[in-house]
């Protein structure tokens, strides 16, 4: 038992640590051969803070745990929204601007509700489930690119019309991207990509290991030991950004990491042979997921108030992940 705790810690450590690697080996990349910032932000700062949540259900789907992929894609979500946002709005309250609130929201409201009728169809995730996410991800890639292609013309426009202070930050912005040169960009990408593939190696052999040896479901271990694993990219991105007043940054990472969970992790382990999950698992785990979810909308539109997760929020977000989290500890 002490071996197998020894080497999920390797491996959470080797998740975050290897995570920033990649990270910043590919925005110094993509920056170097003239990739535009925003479409870097997409592309490039999600996938790097959702990376692990996505290695960590490749490797465990083709070891046969999917339903420890299946517990680290919702768990994931739980964590992102409980304790990564909360612990993040009551350390410096968070406002959400109009773009995360009025068109990323949306989907990943639609994406859950989506992700939950297919897991309640039969109580069982399918090959069909898993190419309809898939799909979903294609959609919400799609429209934010427009989006993107739109800021990066308005961009473009008001520098050429001469906003010197525009030009200048985005100036600025490129330059801290680009640390690296085009070879040490390339070389921190594929040392990160494949520090990722092993720490999420031993992640996963040790975390089913301690299931076996304390008699407790993978879908546990993948809700509650995997997942705040999986999900420390996500708060140490989500607090930095917020501590350096990069508010859309902070909230849209944490929905823009939740989307790709739903779409890009948990379609895996239905692609890879499918998962079932039982009805009183998914009303549990899936409802926590739901009602946190709503609870940011919740917070997010604020029926007329400054739009923004508070300090009282945050708590309450908290107080709810805590409260679920004991729940399955306890009923183990």
């Amino acid at each position: 038992m002490t071996l197998n705790l020894f080497l999920i810690f390797v491996g959470f450590v080797g998740l975050v640590w290897s995570a920033d690697l990649f990270l910043s080996g590919a925005a110094s990349t993509a920056t170097n051969f003239g990739i535009p910032k925003l479409v870097i932000g997409l592309t490039v700062v999600s996938l790097g803070t959702s990376a692990p949540e996505i290695v960590v259900a490749i490797i465990a789907s083709e070891e046969g745990s999917n339903l420890l992929a299946v517990g680290n894609a919702i768990g994931s979500n739980i964590a992102n929204i409980g304790l990564v946002l909360g612990i993040t709005a009551i350390l410096i309250p968070v406002t959400i601007d109009s773009n995360a609130r009025n068109k990323q929201l949306p989907w990943l409201m639609g994406l859950t509700v989506l992700a939950l009728i297919l897991l309640a169809n039969g109580s069982a995730l399918t090959f069909n489930d898993g190419i309809i996410l898939l799909f979903g991800l294609v959609l919400v890639i799609y429209q934010i690119w427009n989006d993107l292609k739109r800021e990066d013309e308005t961009y473009v426009k008001k520098i050429v019309a001469g906003d010197q202070s525009l030009k200048t930050q985005l100036d600025s912005e490129i330059a801290e991207l680009a640390t690296l040169s085009k070879q040490k960009g390339l070389l921190f990408t594929l040392l990160g990509l494949g520090l990722l593939l092993i720490s999420a190696e031993l992640l996963v052999y040790a975390a089913v290991n301690v299931a076996v040896l304390l008699g407790i479901s993978e879908l546990i271990i993948g809700l509650t030991v995997v997942a705040i694993g999986t999900s420390l990219p996500e708060l140490a991105a989500t607090i930095g950004a917020a501590i350096k007043k990069q508010e859309d940054i902070a909230v849209g990472n944490i929905i823009g990491s939740n989307i790709l969970n739903i779409t890009a992790v948990l379609c895996i382990p239905a692609l890879m042979g499918g998962a079932s999950i039982e009805l009183s698992q998914l009303v549990r785990d899936g409802g926590t997921m739901l009602a946190l979810t709503l609870l940011l909308a919740l917070f997010a539109y604020g029926f007329g108030r400054k739009s923004e997760v508070t300090r009282l929020e945050g708590s309450i977000l908290l107080a709810g992940w805590v409260m679920y989290t004991a729940y399955l500890i306890n009923n183990a």
